[in-house]
């Protein structure tokens, strides 16, 4: 029988006890250093924050809480809500929708290459933390700005 999972298409052998063992730790993730204080930051300056993930709303909420992020974002919005993964435009809409915002009112940070990708063919704003130094992706669409992490986001969106 043919397997269609990413570990399968990757040729990675995952067991059952290796499958639950990644499952529980993006239930259990940490956040970098810089990120508390940014959003606080962001926050405090008036901006609201929003989760736009692949992951589903149980992860996105046990991830927020093991971070210490929980009560920062307005909104966590999973693309389950639209049956949809980034970078699907459906996905993206969803920020505008929670807010009632134009999407050029919208600043999206992005983690992946791909996703700032995505975000900036949608029409919005973009900003990668590129925390890995990866290269830019090869795609149709560049990000607005490029960073290391949560400080250079702040300084994008002109708060230091």
């Amino acid at each position: 029988m043919l397997s269609s999972t990413p570990a399968a298409s990757a040729k990675v052998e995952l067991s059952t006890e290796k499958r639950d063992r990644l499952m529980e730790g993006y239930l259990t993730m940490k956040a970098h250093p810089d990120v508390l204080p940014a959003l606080q930051a962001l926050r405090m300056a008036g901006i609201r924050l929003a989760f736009v993930s692949n992951m589903t709303e149980r992860m996105l909420d046990a991830a927020a809480r093991s971070s210490g992020l929980d009560g920062l974002f307005e909104q966590i919005l999973s693309t389950d809500r639209v049956r949809a993964y980034k970078p699907d435009p459906r996905a993206y809409q969803m920020a505008i929708d929670a807010f009632g915002l134009r999407r050029e009112d919208i600043v999206f940070a992005a983690f992946g290459g791909w996703d700032a990708a995505g975000a900036k063919s949608f029409g919005y704003r973009t900003f990668w933390a590129n925390r890995l130094k990866l290269p830019v992706e090869e795609l149709d669409a560049m990000p607005d700005a490029i960073g290391d992490g949560m400080t250079d986001l702040l300084r994008f969106v002109g708060l230091t």
